[in-house]
């Protein structure tokens, strides 16, 4: 009974998310100042540290044209997001954190709170047609997989390879509800 209880109330939650509309835009909207990046163009790797709420460093520097892997290490105790964004960006991105947040599909400490549940059975679950693509269920976790975004559980390390095209105003963050509140935030600066 209690497993029925747990997934009518995921179903409902998920549900809640479904209604909700997502701005296809947002998602694609790091295509302004970068790409998805190759291995075979990386000339370097920054090594990134996330901490309960904040970064090792504060401020990166790369160069336009320039493909960089990021290894990303969570030391920390909480669920952490490595983002590079506009601010305006960063802002919508928290508000879809929120919702996922909201409806138990990522929590504190696990960003695939609900990957074992199975997802392809339960009305409006068809998150690619809300727009959302990185939204895959059937069985399978909730994928964040932008380019310019990892999440990373406590103690994992992820890496990520991104080419940034053109110099823009950016700035790295973590999403997750309140840390970028918190001071989780730091500089994109371009040399020349």
């Amino acid at each position: 009974m209690r497993l029925v209880t747990s997934v009518a109330a995921a179903a409902l939650a998920l549900l809640a998310v479904a209604g909700q509309t997502w701005p296809a835009a947002a998602d694609q909207s790091y295509q302004e100042f970068g790409t998805l990046g190759r291995a075979q163009d990386v000339k370097r790797t920054i090594d990134i540290v996330m901490r309960d709420n904040s970064y090792q460093t504060q401020r990166i520097q790369v160069r336009a044209g320039e493909t960089i892997r990021f290894r990303v290490r969570n030391a920390g105790e909480l669920l952490h997001e490595f983002n590079i964004g506009t601010a305006a960006m960063h802002q919508q991105h928290q508000r879809e954190m929120r919702a996922m947040f909201e409806s138990g599909m990522m929590s504190a400490t696990r960003k695939d709170a609900m990957a074992g549940m199975d997802h392809s059975s339960m009305p409006g679950m068809n998150h690619g047609a809300m727009g959302h693509g990185g939204m895959n269920h059937g069985g399978a976790a909730m994928r964040h997989d932008d380019p310019n975004a990892v999440l990373v559980n406590p103690g994992q390390t992820e890496e990520m390879i991104f080419k940034f095209t053109k110099a823009a105003e950016l700035e790295f963050a973590c999403n997750v509800p309140g840390h970028y509140e918190s001071g989780m935030v730091g500089n994109v600066v371009f040399s020349r």
